[in-house]
């Protein structure tokens, strides 16, 4: 069974890591095992200059695993800008639901985290796989909308949605 991945999306400053932090644990105390995807634009390095797995990169390794007894990470070079799916497929197994941020422009289910305060305009409608908002009500877009301290709610959509056929006993 494929892992069902929900984009939490929305312009920068509306709330999309703290709806995150806040629905993982509501996941979690429900059962089900999370991951998580986060996109940048800025680019990011993890690794640094003079350590062993910066070494290994310097060298002309195309992936370098870097493991630990409670924690391991991957730092690989991309020709190009992977889909959501496709870090799905090549990176994450073993849990029941992968919530992304960022990726925009991705096909797949999303919750748009909208504060008109701060961006006026709305970036989706239910005709791009607009499942919900969250914020303040607001016009009518033909998908629920949730205050965003109603996590609860919110993860209830999500569970409906995505994770009935789930056995978590």
């Amino acid at each position: 069974m494929t892992i069902p991945i929900v984009s939490i999306s929305g312009k920068s400053n509306t709330g999309k890591t703290t709806l995150i932090e806040k629905m993982i644990p509501e996941l979690n105390r429900r059962g089900y095992r999370v991951a998580t995807i986060k996109h940048t634009t800025h680019g990011f390095d993890i690794d640094r200059e003079g350590k062993d797995s910066w070494r290994h990169k310097k060298a002309g390794a195309q992936i370098t695993v870097v493991a630990s007894p409670k924690r391991a990470t991957v730092i690989e070079d991309m020709d190009r800008d992977l889909e959501i799916a496709e870090l799905r497929d090549r990176y994450i197994s073993g849990v029941d639901i992968i919530l992304s941020e960022g990726f925009k422009g991705n096909p797949l289910p999303k919750i748009e985290v909208f504060r008109p305060e701060v961006h006026p305009d709305p970036l989706y409608t239910k005709e791009d796989n607009l499942i919900a908002v969250v914020g303040e009500a607001g016009q009518d877009r033909g998908v629920p909308w949730f205050a965003p301290e109603d996590v609860k709610g919110i993860v209830d959509l999500v569970e409906n949605l995505y994770l009935k056929e789930i056995n978590i006993s």
